[in-house]
């Protein structure tokens, strides 16, 4: 394996051809596709991208990861083309930019601090990263999936000192919310207003994220795994009901239901 201070030619002449691909692709006798990308309109594959690559690393699938990770090169290197086109900035000083920021937050690598632990080297990039801000909830993306911002938005304020003192009181304010939410869909329709539901949903919801940060659990990846799961067992209730000779669609919600059943059983 190579150190930090081993040239790496393979790397450079692999990125040198990537970079030289993109610029041909965009170029006058290029690709029309590509020439008529802007950076918002490439937003929508960035996405797809990055979770194309989360998938794949849940899978354990190395050649998809490297596929992914290929994908999501891409994009980073298709903006870097469509900005230096116009004079903004170039793929070099992405990069630079990126190393600068690296060793800047690293003292413990680059600068002899002595930072020994995980833990300590995370409260220290953070801390950097505070410095530079006007509230620690500053640079949490709104784009980000509602799960992974409420979690992110709760954990810096539990970094500045506003969190739960134990388990038991966010599980006991889940209950209050579930209850309130409960008290919300029993209400007539016009008193209390449609949109309360939603609102007590949400105070459930972002309870629930707490829950999760709490036990160090990814509410997305757990989301995601409970999806697949259900997705699962109901793909496999599809092929029983075809493989009786029956249409899924013309199944009522008894028939479904002792399927059901039998699907939990079959993937326990």
């Amino acid at each position: 394996m190579n150190d930090a201070h081993t040239p790496r030619p393979r790397e450079t002449q692999a990125l040198l051809r990537l970079l030289e691909t993109m610029a041909t692709l965009r170029g006058p006798q290029g690709c029309p596709w590509d020439r008529a990308q802007t950076h918002r309109s490439l937003l929508p594959y960035l996405v797809e991208e990055a979770y194309e690559l989360i998938e794949a690393v849940e899978s354990g699938d190395d050649a998809a990861v490297r596929e992914e990770l290929g994908d999501v090169l891409l994009q980073v290197v298709f903006h870097a083309q469509v900005a230096e086109e116009r004079g903004a900035f170039a793929f070099a000083e992405v990069a630079t930019a990126l190393a600068d920021k690296l060793r800047e937050r690293h003292p413990h690598v680059f600068g002899g601090a002595a930072l020994e632990t995980p833990e300590a080297v995370s409260t220290a990039w953070h801390a950097h990263k505070q410095r530079r801000r006007r509230s620690a909830l500053d640079g949490v993306p709104a784009a980000l999936p509602a799960l992974q911002q409420a979690a992110q938005v709760s954990a810096r304020a539990a970094r500045s000192g506003f969190d739960w003192n134990h388990r038991g009181e966010i599980l006991a304010k889940a209950a209050e919310e579930l209850e309130e939410f409960r008290a919300a869909l029993q209400a007539p329709q016009s008193e209390p207003a449609p949109e309360d539901a939603e609102a007590e949903l949400g105070d459930l919801l972002f309870a629930i994220v707490q829950l999760a940060r709490w036990q160090h659990i990814d509410p997305e990846a757990a989301l995601r795994r409970a999806t697949r799961k259900f997705s699962t067992r109901f793909r496999w209730m599809e092929d029983a009901l075809r493989a009786r000779g029956l249409q899924p669609e013309a199944q009522g919600p008894a028939a479904w239901w002792a399927l059901w059943e039998q699907a939990k059983a079959h993937s326990e």
